[in-house]
């Protein structure tokens, strides 16, 4: 019998950490848990600690460390607690690790991230801030070091599964037309545009169909959650901007679809849970029980489709415009979502400034190529400068 996969979590404490653990949980002969991270929410941490008993954790600075620390070995944990961004990446690509979950929300998640695919590990990619940001750089550190990159969005993994394997030969080579990238639309896809000035950060982060952190249901709401994914999208599949369309489809039953030029076109299907990409990456190429209900078709009745409106949602034509330019506007658009979805939370701004906040970062902004990573990070800090500038004249 093989020995069980030991598996480090980016991003513990977080909806897609704790589904990962979940999944990890049912196979504790297939799955180890070896590290894991949280940000602020420590005392979860810290209960997922006793739970897994990880070999380390990772927390942001060194008090909360010593802190952690003393209260595990109170407890009899072995569990060696590690600091910032360099235990991140320690984690990530310590040598034991066979599997790293980077479900880091944010740009704060690229280094680690990148640290696993540089050593080469299997990586199951729920963030997509590493993608958006340095896609160039970080799919050439994949074709480098041999690491397996398997995406854990549920849109992303769905595209995957209908993709034949071959197809990092170029989708023209196998057959594909294009992709249809659903969407829920989120909690505004009939709110008249007048109203959405008056949008609340409570009623953003009601997702209708899908249980998430704050900032990606805002995110889902604006409608740059599906606009950060169509450019990783264009860089997980080599696809071009205009090869993608996105699909609004409310119900969340077909995570996505491939159109290929012989008519047929394959889309994968089930109910809204996370577990179900995350236990399909794990197990790939084979498949584990992920603890969700099967889908029943006949309570489901019906599945609806439209064509999302750019005037309700500028976001998903700023990422789209973001994709076709290239170079550091990716990386800027993201940073300036990040800042206008803060001071959105906050109060501070209204929902529809979110959009305007990042066109004017945008427009200021100019067009670099990013060669480097450094490179990329002096975008991320140009872009969030300009944003709290616009912040302070608001």
């Amino acid at each position: 019998m093989m020995a069980p996969q030991r598996v480090t979590v980016l991003g513990a404490t977080g909806s897609i950490g704790l589904s990962t653990l979940d999944v990890i949980a049912r196979h504790p002969e297939r799955y180890q848990v070896f590290a894991l991270s949280g940000y602020s929410r420590l005392i979860e941490l810290e209960a997922l600690c006793h739970r897994h008993r990880p070999a380390y954790a990772v927390v942001p600075d060194a008090d909360a460390a010593r802190s952690l620390q003393a209260r595990l070995r109170a407890a009899g944990l072995d569990t060696a607690v590690l600091v910032g961004e360099e235990g991140l990446c320690s984690i990530a690509a310590a040598p034991e690790v066979d599997c790293v979950m980077a479900a880091i929300v944010g740009a704060a998640g690229l280094r680690p991230t990148l640290a696993a695919v540089e050593a080469g590990k299997k990586v199951l990619l729920a963030n997509k801030e590493a993608l958006v940001m340095s896609g160039a750089l970080f799919m050439q550190a994949v074709r480098r070091s041999g690491a397996l990159l398997l995406p854990i969005d549920s849109e992303h993994n769905a595209i995957f599964q209908c993709l034949p394997g071959d197809y990092a030969r170029g989708l023209e080579m196998v057959g594909v037309r294009r992709i249809l990238l659903t969407a829920s639309g989120g909690p505004f896809r009939e709110t008249s545009l007048a109203d959405l000035e008056h949008v609340t950060p409570e009623q953003a982060c009601a997702h209708p169909n899908w249980s998430m952190g704050r900032k990606i249901s805002v995110d889902s709401a604006s409608m740059m959650n599906k606009g950060l994914e169509m450019i990783e999208a264009c860089w997980l599949f080599d696809a071009r901007p205009e090869q993608i369309e996105v699909v609004i489809h409310r119900q969340s039953v077909i995570h996505s679809l491939v159109d290929y030029v012989d008519g047929s076109v394959l889309a994968q299907l089930g109910n809204p849970d996370m577990r179900t990409p995350i236990a399909h990456a794990l197990a790939w190429p084979q498949r584990i029980d992920s603890g969700v209900a099967p889908l029943d078709l006949f309570s489901l009745a019906r599945l609806d489709f439209e064509r999302p409106d750019e005037q309700r949602f500028p976001c998903l034509r700023l990422a789209r415009e973001a994709a076709s330019v290239g170079g550091g506007a990716p990386a800027a658009l993201n940073a300036a979502n990040e800042v206008a979805v803060a001071a959105f939370l906050q109060g501070r701004i209204g929902f529809t400034d979110i959009a305007r906040m990042i066109e004017s970062v945008l427009n200021a902004q100019p067009v670099q190529a990013v060669e480097a990573l450094d490179a990329v990070f002096e975008v991320d800090r140009r872009a969030r400068a300009l944003a709290s500038e616009w912040l302070a004249s608001y």
